[in-house]
């Protein structure tokens, strides 16, 4: 009886390893791989192995809350798509400069009359204080495009220019001036009226509401355009964001006190004259999306990899989630409630959305730190 008991024991203590190791990883969440890696050399080498073949790491989808009243704390909650949970992100609050925004898909920032205060890696460890630019803007369009800051517009026309545009440089942290604006903008040279793009040289800005569309290139200084991104009369609204170095167009099609559908274009071509719808939001989700909002006049977008993340500013409750698939000839969409306001916190909280790469680099460089902890949330389908 013993010798058998002895068997057994042995046997249950047995080590996984190999095919089915990795195929036990693939189920278990990114932020549980870190010490998974620390278990062997053959546990690290599953672990790997894992991400790379079966189950990959995918952008995350961050949300901001930042309180409205003193001392305006903030907390963060990273929605990971590749394990479908929420991450609550236990970190020291943003030290307040002013309210909490973001832009394109990966700035956080804040400004004053006295200072602008930005950071762009995943997990926010790294923030830059700057001095405010020489024109004070209370709403601009802010993006960071190689190794600069560009802000633009949104200044008040009582004594400033609303076109204003300057850049701050990253390697010589100073500020630099530059031609305004297309006129043309005067009208919408905010952020409310704009959305923002950026790839790996310039940043884009589109009229949301008519489709109009400029480029800047901030080593040149030169404006281009504008480009008709509009999507046919039946678009009232429209948002931009890059899919895998690809330019999308999500657009609302109806009106604002009744949203038809959610469609998806990606544009090509020099004049970005090329449209070609890649796909529509089912019915069923464009119901979550709308919420209990009376009227969606605009949406909101992040896009990192192939994904794309929608939500509507109004009722923050749902978060659409579209993963682009087979260079878009194919596109699986999905929601999940937003955790950042499972309990009721919307009515208190300013909300700020941004996307991240975060692979085990991230989270070990996070950890490391000391002053980072992340926990499992169930996903709120």
């Amino acid at each position: 009886m013993a010798k058998h008991q002895t068997v057994v024991e042995e046997e249950e203590e047995a080590p996984i390893y190999g095919d089915i190791l990795e195929a036990i990883l693939t189920h278990v969440p990114l932020i549980d791989l870190v010490p998974a890696c620390r278990v062997s050399t053959s546990w690290k080498s599953a672990v790997f192995s894992s991400l790379r073949h079966l189950n990959p790491v995918k952008p995350w989808l961050i949300v901001h809350a930042q309180s409205t009243r003193n001392p305006y704390t903030t907390t963060s909650h990273a929605y990971d798509p590749r394990s479908h949970v929420w991450v609550d992100i236990e970190q020291p609050s943003i030290k307040y400069v002013s309210t909490l925004r973001s832009s394109h898909s990966n700035l956080l920032y804040m400004q004053s009359p006295f200072r602008f205060v930005f950071s762009s890696d995943p997990l926010q460890l790294t923030w830059y204080t700057a001095v405010a630019p020489l024109v004070w803007r209370p709403d601009p369009i802010v993006a960071l495009v190689g190794e600069r800051v560009v802000i633009a517009g949104g200044a008040c026309d009582f004594g400033d220019d609303p076109l204003a545009v300057e850049t701050y440089d990253l390697k010589t942290r100073a500020w630099d001036t530059c031609d305004d604006m297309p006129a043309i903008l005067k009208d919408s040279c905010a952020s409310t009226w704009l959305s923002v793009a950026v790839d790996k040289t310039k940043m884009y800005v589109m009229e949301k509401c008519s489709g109009a569309t400029h480029s800047f290139d901030p080593i040149t200084k030169i404006w281009q355009g504008p480009y008709d991104l509009r999507l046919g009369q039946h678009v009232f609204s429209s948002v931009i964001g890059f899919v895998n170095d690809r330019m999308f167009v999500v657009g609302l099609v109806g009106e604002a006190e009744n949203v038809e559908s959610v469609k998806m274009w990606e544009v090509k071509g020099e004049m970005l004259d090329m449209k070609i719808e890649i796909s529509e939001m089912p019915k069923e989700l464009v119901v979550k999306l709308k919420g209990q909002s009376p009227r969606v006049s605009s949406i909101g977008m992040n896009s990192m990899g192939n994904f794309v993340f929608l939500h509507n500013p109004s009722d923050p409750a749902e978060v659409i989630v579209c993963e682009v698939q087979n260079g878009g000839s194919f596109c699986s969409w999905g929601s999940v409630g937003n955790a950042a306001v499972d309990d009721g916190s919307r009515i208190v909280m300013n909300l700020v959305y941004t996307c991240a790469n975060v692979g085990l680099g991230e989270l070990h460089q996070a950890l490391r730190s000391g002053d980072r902890r992340f926990t499992i949330k169930e996903a709120m389908e």
